[in-house]
């Protein structure tokens, strides 16, 4: 059965759905339900047997949007395993375009940063170039970035303590750097943390890295390697906004694409573009009475 679950204004359901289902209907998609559901006034549910997923995501794009929205094979679970990027997904920022505000540099640094996230540069290519560019800065330039410019994104403390209280383990994966990722991850609750780590010499960065870079393959291996430990039969839920994101959103059970640039969007099953991070709870049918509020 495939499960389409999307969140949009109310008056936009009710007016849509008929020719949504007209659409979907037309394209071969046998709609089987489609009822509100009583856990949020603004969600619905449609149920097909059929299984073209393309064909529903475009009924849903053409009637509903804006709306956030999962598209998966089965009623969707609670996941027994949640991997997140971090910046502009957990975090409303980019850490090292704001790193480099320090420095003067910030429009060349977010403008390569922007690039790669497209997926329009090779990412570590892109990374090193960028870390490159901030030889020079004083490591306490970290910690007035992190205290100064870095704040969650709404809705990112509750996903994860919700997720958490119902078993589910927690990996913040990202491009970026411990130096931001490990703060994050214990301000939001996250069990591990998979970045990398910039080099400090003196006091100030170099513009080198330590060790292997973490790119999408590794974001990727984290969530496999997380879902491999657990065994058949468990599930997966991904969240991030970038190229880089593509491969773990595609490999997830359930792959949320969170305000995302368009070659994630396309890639993912899922997609947040109205609403904040508490959506994908919605999406995962977690009542919010239910929520914990990390």
């Amino acid at each position: 059965m495939l499960i389409a679950r999307l969140i949009a204004e109310p008056d936009t359901l009710s007016a849509s759905l008929e020719a949504a289902t007209a659409q979907m209907e037309a394209g071969g998609v046998r709609v089987a339900t489609a009822a509100m559901l009583e856990f949020c006034g603004q969600t619905l549910q449609i149920g097909s047997p059929d299984s073209d997923a393309q064909e529903m995501r475009a009924a849903i794009e053409a009637h509903f949007a804006p709306c956030d929205a999962l598209i998966a094979q089965d009623e969707p679970q609670v996941p027994h395993v949640f991997v997140s990027d971090m910046d502009s997904t957990m975090i409303g920022q980019e850490c090292i375009d704001e790193l480099a505000d320090f420095a003067g540099i910030k429009p060349q640094i977010a403008a390569i940063t922007e690039r790669a996230m497209r997926g329009e540069l090779d990412f570590i290519s892109a990374l090193k170039e960028r870390v490159g560019l901030l030889a020079g800065i004083d490591e306490r330039a970290i910690r007035q970035c992190l205290d100064e410019r870095i704040t969650p994104v709404d809705g990112a403390r509750a996903l994860v303590a919700t997720l958490k209280s119902r078993g589910c383990h927690t990996v913040l994966v990202t491009g970026g750097f411990h130096h931001f990722a490990d703060p994050v991850a214990e301000m939001l609750g996250f069990d591990a943390v998979v970045a990398n780590r910039l080099e400090i010499a003196g006091g100030k960065l170099t513009g080198g890295l330590i060790g292997p870079i973490v790119d999408s393959a590794v974001k990727k291996a984290t969530l496999v390697g997380e879902m491999a430990k657990l065994g058949e039969g468990a599930i997966s839920l991904a969240t991030g906004d970038g190229a880089n994101d593509i491969p773990m959103l595609e490999a997830a059970s359930y792959g949320i694409a969170y305000r995302a640039k368009p070659v994630a969007r396309d890639a993912a099953n899922g997609w947040i573009d109205r609403g904040d991070l508490t959506s994908v709870l919605r999406l995962l049918g977690i009542d919010e009475k239910e929520w914990v509020r990390g």
